[in-house]
């Protein structure tokens, strides 16, 4: 299989939705939305996420031209946060998992936020449970620095949230 990644378009907002929505459902424990939130989201809310922006970006890998894996990069705003960035919205479908698809995603949205964004470290938050996702961000220079107990509650169970940065100098070096 052909795996292209890229960043996504106002053009590719039905697929966006539709693996988003899925995302969502499928680990609801995994994301701050929920699917009603997400669900009813109007579709030009949805094109403008997608458009270019100087400070932000989501990726998708396409299978054979199919939307398969998401990951929306951002840059902090503020001028003395600049020098980072965060990780939302990372899912792959469970049909493209085991297949690096996730690895070669992120890899592609830290080198795309070194060279384009010129940040120095990239964080995100996941969920304590999520050991495969927890497993990849170490495997690609991620590094625990926080722990948020009850980070949300989904169904009435409070769950936990590692925060995590790979600082991307030290990323480089390794490589």
């Amino acid at each position: 299989m052909t795996l292209e990644i890229r960043a996504l378009t106002p053009t590719d907002a039905e697929a966006f939705q539709s693996v988003r929505l899925r995302g969502l459902q499928d680990c609801p424990t995994a994301f701050a939305s929920s699917y009603d939130e997400e669900a009813s989201t109007p579709f030009a809310e949805i094109e403008q996420r997608l458009r270019a922006k100087p400070d932000a970006t989501v990726f998708g890998a396409f299978q054979d031209a199919t939307l398969v894996a998401l990951v929306g990069l951002q840059r902090e705003t503020m001028a003395k946060l600049a020098h980072k960035a965060y990780i939302w919205g990372m899912y792959v479908v469970p049909e493209a998992r085991n297949e690096r698809v996730g690895e070669q995603l992120l890899t592609h949205a830290l080198a795309f936020a070194a060279k384009s964004l010129q940040v120095t470290q990239v964080n995100l938050g996941v969920n304590t449970n999520n050991v495969a996702a927890i497993g990849l961000y170490q495997k690609l220079g991620f590094v625990e620095y926080g722990l948020e107990r009850r980070y949300l509650i989904v169904d009435g169970v409070a769950h936990d949230e590692y925060q995590m940065v790979c600082v991307l100098e030290a990323r480089e070096k390794k490589a």
